[in-house]
């Protein structure tokens, strides 16, 4: 009989995000495109872009699915 032993999954503190960058992250990951959120938020689409290569940038996110991701777990 072996025993094992499992290690909790411990992930690093998420560094904080701007009120304009969680929104612009909900937005993105509720599957609006650049354009329907910077449509609804009053900004250009390059601001949103923006916004979001800020938050990947913070987050080291390569991805629109990690972008959705972390959203989920945020409870966003």
């Amino acid at each position: 009989m072996s025993l094992t032993t499992t290690t909790p999954h411990v992930e690093a503190p998420v560094p904080a995000l701007a009120p304009r960058e969680r929104e612009t992250l909900q937005h993105i990951a509720a599957g609006h495109t650049y354009l329907q959120t910077a449509r609804h938020m009053g900004l250009s689409k390059h601001t949103v872009d923006a916004y979001l290569r800020r938050i990947r940038a913070k987050l080291n996110i390569n991805s629109t699915a990690e972008l959705t991701r972390l959203a989920i777990s945020l409870g966003l």
